[in-house]
C-alpha cells in the first residue's frame, strides 16, 4: 500500500528527487496478523529506519500500528512459543514438537534423520534454483517429483510472509512445507531451532529432502565472519549430528563486481571451510560448452571455481567434492520456475553460474533420497 508521510522521509534524497527535496510517499508493508487490516485514511505508525538508509526491507516502510485501528484482542489458542521475542511484535506461535503440538509424540524422541539429504545454502535466492535442480533431476531418471521442505533460518526476514518465493513454491507444489525456526516465524510448521525443524521435516512432513537457507535478506560487512550467512555452516553441523546427509550448495558468481564474492564467495568458504567441523557433499557445477560460454562465465572463472573448491574438500579441507554437470537441460529448468530467479539484484542470463552452482546441489540431493 502507499502511505502518504506527515513529514517528509528523513535521511539522503531518495531515487528520482533532488538534492532539496525528500519522499512524502512512500510504499508500506503490513502483517496484518501482527497489527490489523489497514484501511483507506486509516493513520499509520511506520518504521522508516532501513528505507531511510536505503538498506533492506525491499524497499518498504513496515506498518507498526494502526493507532485508530487496532486489531482485537487473539483469541486463546494452543502454543507457548514465542518468536521475535522481547519486542513489541513478539508473536506467539504453537510449536510443533511442543506438548500441546498433534505432533509432539513423533518428536518427543525423535533424534535421527536416518540419511535424509539436507541441502544448505547461503542466500534466500538459492532456494527455488536447488528446487528445480532437485524435480530436473528426478524427471530425467524418470522418478516423480520430491518431496521438498524448506527451513527457513532468521539471518534474513523473520515472517515467512515476507517472502513471495515461499507462497509461489508452496502454491504450485514445488515445496510441501515452509518450517520457521529460530526468530523466524509464521511457516507452516513452527519450530525452535534448526535442530527440531529437521526432524519436523523429517519425521512429520516425511519430505525425500530439505533445503535449510536464511529468509530474504542478507546481512553483510564486508568481514570474514560478519555476515548471516555464516550459518549455512552451523546448519551442516545440525544436519550431520543427526545423522542426515549434508549437501552444501556453494555461493557462486561470475558477474559480482567484488572480487571476495567472484567465483566461490567468501561466504561459503568461511562457513563450509571455517564453520562446518562434519563434512558434507560440496556440489561444484562443471559446465557444458556451451554453457561456458554463456555471459558471466567462461574458462577463467571455471578455473577458478575449481581452485577455490578444491581448498574445502578433502585432503586440504575435510568436505567431498562432488562434480555434477550444468548443462542445457538444467538451464532450461531454471527458465521454467514459477518464481522470477534473482539474486543481488542480478537474474538469471546476467550471471547463470549463481543459480546453476545451487541447481546442482539440489540435482545431487535427489540422487541420495531413498523414498520412492
Amino acid at each position: 500500500m502507499t502511505v502518504e508521510l506527515d513529514e517528509p522521509l528523513p535521511g539522503p534524497p531518495g531515487p528520482g528527487h533532488t538534492d532539496t527535496s525528500r519522499p512524502t510517499q512512500v510504499r508500506a508493508l503490513a502483517y496484518t496478523d501482527l497489527v490489523g487490516e489497514p484501511a483507506p485514511g486509516d493513520r499509520v505508525l511506520l518504521n522508516v529506519s532501513a528505507l531511510a538508509r536505503g538498506l533492506g526491507t525491499g524497499g518498504y516502510a513496515l506498518v507498526v500500528g494502526l493507532p485508530d485501528n487496532l486489531p482485537p484482542d487473539p483469541v486463546p489458542s494452543p502454543g507457548h512459543l514465542v518468536k521475535a521475542r522481547y519486542t513489541p511484535l513478539q508473536s506467539l506461535v504453537l510449536g510443533v514438537d511442543e506438548q500441546e503440538s498433534a505432533h509432539h509424540h513423533e518428536l518427543q524422541d525423535a533424534d535421527d534423520l536416518d540419511g535424509l539429504p539436507v541441502v544448505v545454502a547461503d542466500l534466500h535466492s538459492a532456494l527455488p534454483a536447488v528446487v528445480a535442480g532437485a524435480r530436473h533431476a528426478a524427471a530425467s531418471a524418470g522418478r516423480p517429483a520430491p518431496r521438498i521442505a524448506y527451513v527457513m533460518t532468521d539471518g534474513g526476514t523473520l515472517p515467512a510472509a515476507f517472502s513471495r518465493t515461499v507462497a509461489s513454491l508452496r502454491d504450485t507444489g514445488w515445496l510441501s512445507t515452509c518450517i520457521t525456526v529460530g526468530q523466524a516465524f509464521g511457516g507452516d510448521l513452527e519450530a525452535v531451532t534448526v535442530h527440531t525443524g529437521l526432524l519436523a521435516a523429517h519425521h512429520v512432513d516425511r519430505a525425500d529432502l530439505v533445503v535449510v537457507a536464511q529468509g530474504p535478506g542478507n546481512l553483510g560487512t564486508g568481514t570474514r565472519w560478519g555476515f548471516s550467512g555464516v550459518a549455512a555452516g552451523d546448519a551442516v553441523n545440525a544436519a550431520a549430528t543427526l545423522g542426515g546427509r549434508p549437501v552444501a550448495s556453494l555461493r557462486i558468481s561470475g558477474a559480482d563486481p567484488r572480487d571476495r564474492h567472484l567465483g566461490i564467495s567468501h561466504h561459503s568458504q568461511t562457513a563450509y571451510g571455517r564453520v562446518a567441523l562434519t563434512p558434507a557433499d560440496l556440489v561444484v557445477p562443471r559446465p557444458a560448452p556451451d554453457i561456458q560460454a554463456l555471459p558471466g562465465w567462461g574458462p577463467a572463472l571455471t578455473a577458478r571455481i575449481t581452485e577455490q573448491a578444491t581448498a574445502l574438500a578433502a585432503p586440504h579441507g575435510r568436505h567431498r567434492l562432488v562434480d555434477v554437470t550444468a548443462d542445457q537441460g538444467l538451464l532450461d529448468a531454471l527458465h521454467q520456475t514459477p518464481v522470477t530467479l534473482s539474486t543481488m539484484g542480478r537474474g538469471l542470463d546476467v550471471d547463470p553460474a549463481a543459480f546453476l552452482g545451487a541447481a546442482v546441489a539440489g540435482a545431487h540431493a535427489v540422487r541420495l533420497t531413498t523414498r520412492a
